[in-house]
C-alpha cells in the first residue's frame, strides 16, 4: 500500500511539473529544435538564391554585410533540386511551393524562440517563388521586410497575402535590361505550363485590386527599377548585376537596418 501511494504521489508530482513549467523551459525546448545556425538575438537574414543553387546571392550579401561590419546574421535557405538543375528549379512550381512551406516554418520557429528578433527574406530569381509561397503562409507582420531581386514569377502573381506578411515593405528590384535570363526562364516555364506571362523582374508587379482595401495593402509594395545611371555602382542591368558590391551597399543595405519601434 504504501508502494502504491509513494507511485501515486511521484506521479502527481511529475504532472504538476510538467504543466507548471516555466516560460523559459518552454523556450529552451523550442530554441533546440532550431539549427545552431539560426540562434541568436541579431536580426536575422534568410536567403532564397536563385535557380542552380550557386548561392551568389547569398555569398555577396554576407560579403557587403561583413564589409559593414552591420549586426546581421545571414543563413542561406537551401531549396534547390540540387547544383546547376537550373530548369529543375524554375519549372517545378510544386516544388517551390513545397520549399516555401518549410521556410514559412522555419520563420515560425525563429519567431518562438524568440519572439522580437527581426526576421528578413530575400531571394533572386526563382527563389522569390519560395519566399512569396513562404510569406503566403504566415501570419501577418511576421517579417520585418521580403527584398526581391529579378523575381522570375509573373507579373500578375498575387502579392497581397505577402504584403500582409510584412511589417514594412515588399521591396522589387527589376531591369527592364534583364532580356535573355530572365525572359528565356519565363519562355520556356510558359510553354510548359500553357500559360504566356512576363517577369515581374523586368517591369514589376501589377496590383491586383478586387477590394477596397487592396488599394492600401499595396502601398507596402516598393519598385526600384535600374537604369542607365546606375552603372557606377556596377550594376549594369543584367540579371547578375544585383550582386555587385557597391549596388548593394548603396540600395540594399539601408533596407536591412532594423527599424526602431513605433511609437
Amino acid at each position: 500500500m504504501r508502494d502504491l501511494r509513494s507511485l501515486i504521489a511521484a506521479f502527481a508530482l511529475a504532472t504538476l511539473l510538467a504543466a507548471s513549467g516555466c516560460a523559459s523551459c518552454n523556450h529552451d525546448r523550442l530554441a533546440l529544435t532550431l539549427p545552431e545556425s539560426l540562434r541568436g538575438s541579431e536580426a536575422l537574414i534568410l536567403v532564397a538564391d536563385g535557380a542552380g543553387d550557386f548561392r551568389a546571392t547569398s555569398q555577396a550579401l554576407r560579403q557587403a554585410i561583413a564589409a559593414e561590419k552591420l549586426p546581421l546574421t545571414l543563413e542561406p535557405f537551401v531549396w534547390s533540386h540540387g547544383y546547376c538543375r537550373v530548369l529543375s528549379d524554375q519549372l517545378d512550381e510544386g516544388h517551390a511551393r513545397r520549399e516555401g512551406q518549410r521556410l514559412a516554418e522555419t520563420v515560425l520557429a525563429v519567431r518562438r524562440a524568440c519572439p522580437e528578433r527581426p526576421i528578413y527574406l530575400v531571394a533572386h530569381s526563382a527563389g522569390s517563388a519560395v519566399v512569396l509561397a513562404a510569406a503566403s503562409a504566415l501570419p501577418p507582420d511576421t517579417i520585418e521586410r521580403i527584398i526581391l531581386f529579378a523575381p522570375s514569377v509573373p507579373e500578375d502573381y498575387d502579392l497581397r497575402p505577402a504584403l500582409r506578411s510584412v511589417r514594412y515593405e515588399v521591396d522589387v528590384f527589376s531591369s527592364r535590361s534583364d532580356q535573355w535570363y530572365l525572359q528565356a526562364s519565363l519562355f520556356v516555364s510558359s510553354i510548359v505550363h500553357c500559360r504566356r506571362c512576363t517577369a515581374a523582374g523586368s517591369d514589376g508587379f501589377h496590383p491586383i485590386l478586387d477590394m477596397p482595401e487592396d488599394r492600401l495593402l499595396y502601398k507596402k509594395l516598393r519598385d526600384f527599377p535600374w537604369d542607365p545611371g546606375l552603372i557606377w555602382t556596377g550594376h549594369d542591368g543584367g540579371h547578375f548585376g544585383y550582386y555587385q558590391q557597391g549596388y548593394l551597399r548603396e540600395f540594399v543595405l539601408p533596407l536591412l537596418r532594423v527599424q526602431p519601434p513605433s511609437a
